[in-house]
């Protein structure tokens, strides 16, 4: 049995102080950090309740920003009537993921700070660097269908399980946080970590930092979007590859683009080169292949995942054409439009 402490927090403040120890874990909605508790994959000496914090409300703010407070459910981000209509991209991405059932209990700030789901990193009677460092990595020449081919390094493999925040990297959206060092506000794309030689450091929280909340920018991408993602099975599946498509067309060309991949790397990827590439540019086949060819570049599988490339570089393809066309992928007809 693995004995641990149970605090609750009646306030954000209260709340950092119990955080800023070491071997101490957040409980909000509890459906990944429990899962890994009882896995023994993770084995806090505490658990603080943040439940009672004021963090449940979306709220509008005067630039014309949404912040989605980190313990809204992922259901009532999804239905929330400002961003779905605001922000579909987003609201697609939840409903592709995980079941009712989760969404139901799975908070805003605890889809942001999943752990992988690496059949290696959850069996711990296997080496795996991300749970127990310098160990070794066993997905390399074992079992690694699932697992990354770009932003990956000799130390780990493995890729974000999220579908939330392959959209909210494409909305460039901003994590606010508070911690003993006081607050911050931290862009989507500076939040999770690729591997490097620290693959147990899955984003750039320090210690006894709290999700507070998630900023939408004002630029919601209501028009042409869409969140396709590709998996073994069309439910209650993590995706083989994601692609979210962020774009805004004038007169014919595109002002503006953001595609953010899931399902390939150790966080949302992302290159502002390849979408940069495509400003101006009317869409069309030609301009999306040099996309999909510029966010794949030094894309490298390890055998079972070599499918992965071609895959991705179809996706792309695809999700561009859905979002220039206006005609987003259904998440309840899953059959790819």
């Amino acid at each position: 049995m693995n004995r641990f402490d149970y605090l609750r927090a009646a306030d954000i403040p209260e709340a950092v102080r119990q955080g800023a120890g070491e071997h101490v874990a957040f409980l909000a909605g509890g459906t990944n950090l429990i899962d890994l508790m009882k896995e023994s994959v993770e084995r806090p000496r505490e658990l603080v309740d943040i439940n009672r914090l004021p963090l449940r409300d979306i709220t509008e703010m005067p630039d014309g920003s949404l912040r989605l407070g980190a313990l809204v459910t992922n259901a009532d981000t999804a239905y929330d009537d400002r961003v779905a209509s605001r922000y579909p991209l987003l609201s697609s991405a939840i409903l592709a993921g995980a079941s009712p059932q989760l969404r139901n209990a799975a908070t805003n700030g605890g889809n942001l700070n999943q752990r992988t789901r690496c059949v290696y990193f959850y069996d711990v009677q296997t080496p795996c660097n991300i749970r127990s460092p310098l160990l070794g990595c066993c997905a390399f020449g074992g079992v690694y269908r699932y697992n990354a081919i770009r932003g990956s390094s000799p130390e780990w493999i493995a890729t974000h399980p999220s579908d939330m925040c392959v959209a909210l990297a494409a909305l460039s959206a901003v994590v606010r946080v508070t911690g003993p060092e006081g607050d911050r506000a931290i862009p989507f794309e500076d939040y999770h970590r690729l591997p490097g030689d620290e693959p147990w450091r899955d984003n750039t929280l320090k210690p006894g930092e709290l999700v507070t909340s998630i900023d939408l920018p004002a630029e919601g991408f209501a028009q042409n979007y869409t969140y396709l993602k590709l998996r073994d099975r069309l439910s209650y599946a993590f995706a083989l590859v994601s692609v979210a498509v962020a774009m805004r067309l004038e007169e014919g060309r595109i002002a503006e683009v953001r595609i953010a991949l899931g399902g390939v790397a150790h966080k949302p990827w992302r290159r502002p080169q390849a979408e940069e590439a495509m400003r101006n540019e009317q869409p069309g086949r030609q301009v999306f292949e040099r996309a999909s060819e510029a966010l794949l570049e030094g894309a490298v599988g390890q055998g079972e995942n070599d499918f992965k490339i071609p895959l991705a570089r179809k996706a792309i393809l695809r999700a561009l054409s859905q979002a220039a066309a206006g005609t987003p992928q259904s998440q309840t007809d899953k059959r790819i439009a």
